[in-house]
């Protein structure tokens, strides 16, 4: 990746000396050749974590202990709830 300081801001004129602004030119150039760069960079860590993938791996954790718990009552996942209570109407 280019060095922040020396990259140019996308109103910039642009680097390539046409006169235009950086956005209006190689802007789109410069990113497709770092999207180039990062994604075999990717690429090569992938095949590295593939190697690493026959490594053998830490067996999973337990299962959570469930215990039958009365008191507690029915159990709901969303937690508390709104009310549906009916506004007042009327007068005064």
């Amino acid at each position: 990746m280019p060095d922040p300081a020396r990259t140019p801001g996308r109103n910039d004129p642009c680097h390539c000396g046409s006169g235009k602004k950086y956005k209006n030119c190689c802007l789109d150039k410069d990113e497709a050749k770092a999207r180039k760069v990062r994604t075999q960079a990717e690429a090569a860590a992938g095949k590295e974590e593939a190697g690493a993938a026959d490594a053998p791996k830490t067996p999973p954790p337990p299962p959570k202990h469930t215990t039958r718990q009365p008191w507690k009552g029915a159990q709901t996942p969303r937690g508390f709830q709104r009310m549906n209570i009916p506004r007042r109407s009327g007068g005064s």
